[in-house]
């Protein structure tokens, strides 16, 4: 594996994030008071764009990298935290969710695959999921054991690290070792089979990186975490037929 060719950023920070129809500019002093407001009352966090909601006198505000969007009056005094839906005649739908899948789908595609573990179909590649794992917990291990008939159906697995136990684990040294071998996808295999391997942590590897970006532009909250190149999250297992089919492939 050739081992990192420019360094990982959290891209999510730096995209905007652009809604299904465009919204007028908010007036420059509605901006000014409700982020002076929000940082006042939590200056540990970090705020967003200030953008017009689709519910008149509200105005969204992502914080710290948009995985939580708050919807705030004009004055900053209050606000309400959680997803906004939209009422349809087919049903409801999660605009919030929509707009984290946008911003999942950027962060994700701004990536560089080579700072990445891929095992890829032999023949036409019909579609690509990006799947964050550990070394040592059983659904990773069952999800890899599946990667063999994914590709065989088209589907390139696409790893990145994230350490359970955080970056001072053993699972954080074996996760390392797998991206520090010159042949990452069988060191990856054996350790996720339980063999003995001998742990070498290069400085060049980007475990930490890619659990940086798992925990704060993706908001992983699990391994395994799958991740749809459209930006949709599966958090958990998925057999095979039951990915296809999400897929839609």
């Amino acid at each position: 594996m050739t081992l990192i060719k420019k360094p990982l950023a959290i891209a999510g920070a730096l995209l905007s994030l652009v809604g299904s129809a465009a919204l007028a500019e908010v007036d420059a002093n509605i901006v000014k008071t409700i982020k002076t407001r929000l940082e006042a009352g939590n200056p540990k966090a970090s705020y967003g764009e200030v953008r017009e909601s689709p519910i008149k006198g509200l105005y969204e505000v992502d914080v710290d990298g948009g995985n939580t969007t708050l919807f705030v009056s004009a004055d900053g005094n209050h606000f309400v935290y959680g997803d906004l839906y939209q009422v349809k005649s087919s049903g409801v739908a999660n605009l919030s969710e929509q707009r984290r899948a946008t911003h999942r789908a950027k962060v994700m595609g701004a990536l560089d695959t080579e700072d990445m573990i891929v095992f890829s179909p032999k023949g036409e590649t019909k579609a690509s999921v990006y799947v964050f794992t550990d070394v040592d917990c059983g659904y990773c291990r069952k999800l890899h054991q599946d990667v063999p008939e994914l590709n065989k159906r088209g589907i390139e697995v696409r790893y990145l690290a994230f350490p359970r136990g955080g970056l001072n684990s053993l699972g954080y040294r074996k996760l390392a070792t797998a991206w520090c071998a010159e042949d990452s996808n069988k060191t990856l295999t054996a350790l996720k089979n339980r063999e003995n391997v001998p742990l070498d942590v290069c400085k060049t590897n980007p475990v930490a990186a890619q659990y940086k970006l798992g925990n704060e532009a993706i908001d992983v909250r699990g391994t395994p975490t799958i991740v749809m190149e459209d930006g949709r999250v599966v958090p958990g297992y998925l057999p095979p037929a039951s990915l296809v089919s999400e897929l839609g492939i």
